[in-house]
């Protein structure tokens, strides 16, 4: 999850999002980095618009009437969807490195966002 944060800061601040970049946040943080993951991230953002995956997370319709559960229960899902799109991003960076990987790890990080 911490990897996706460092992306979605350093498009929030401005900055490039690139290996280098993205290593410096993390390690900032304290985050004891794995450049696979890292390599991995960079390619599967490489072609997604983030202000407009944020912007359409942000347009989803709200949980149903639940009070403070359904609340903890969309953070959970969250969670659970950012582990996945890091599953899928680690799994493409094993796999052959090729094209094919690469949209596979882009597909689930867009997922995340939308």
């Amino acid at each position: 999850m911490e990897y996706v944060y460092a992306a979605l800061i350093l498009n929030e601040s401005g900055e490039e999002i690139n290996e280098d970049n993205v290593t410096e946040v993390l390690e900032a943080a304290g985050v004891d980095v794995e450049e696979s993951r890292v390599k991995a991230l960079v390619a599967a953002l490489e072609d997604v618009d983030i202000e407009e995956a944020v912007e359409t997370a942000a347009a989803a319709p709200a949980p149903a009437a639940g009070g403070a559960s359904g609340e903890v229960e969309t953070a959970d899902e969250e969670d659970e969807a950012a582990d996945e799109a890091e599953d899928e991003a680690d799994e493409a960076e094993e796999a052959d490195e090729g094209d094919d990987d690469e949209e596979a790890s882009g597909e689930g990080l867009g997922n995340l966002f939308g």
